[in-house]
């Protein structure tokens, strides 16, 4: 019977889902010399694996990335889009200005 009492919280903790800590960066692409540069980020940044959103503006010359931290790195992300011909590097944030 103990045993039993031991086993539903054990079986409780471990059927819990692992709690992702989603992520949304800035990440400038000054590369992006014409209309069509976003729609190539955007392919490029939506196949890392963990990216939930991605929002690209050519008139800023940056994409906002929404992503799952545990299953990616804003490194990865960086890489992604310099593989797809178009460098990038992480914006900061208003945050981090002051």
């Amino acid at each position: 019977m103990r045993r039993r009492f031991a086993l539903v919280p054990l079986i409780a903790l471990l059927s819990m889902p692992v709690w992702a800590a989603m992520q949304t960066v800035t990440i400038s692409v000054p590369g992006m010399t014409c209309a069509a540069c976003p729609i190539t980020v955007k392919v490029a940044l939506n196949r890392v694996d963990g990216v939930s959103q991605v929002e690209v503006s050519y008139a800023n010359l940056e994409a906002v990335v929404t992503f799952d931290d545990t299953r990616t790195s804003v490194e990865a992300l960086t890489e992604a889009t310099a593989n797809a011909g178009y460098p990038s590097t992480l914006k900061p944030s208003e945050a981090d200005r002051e």
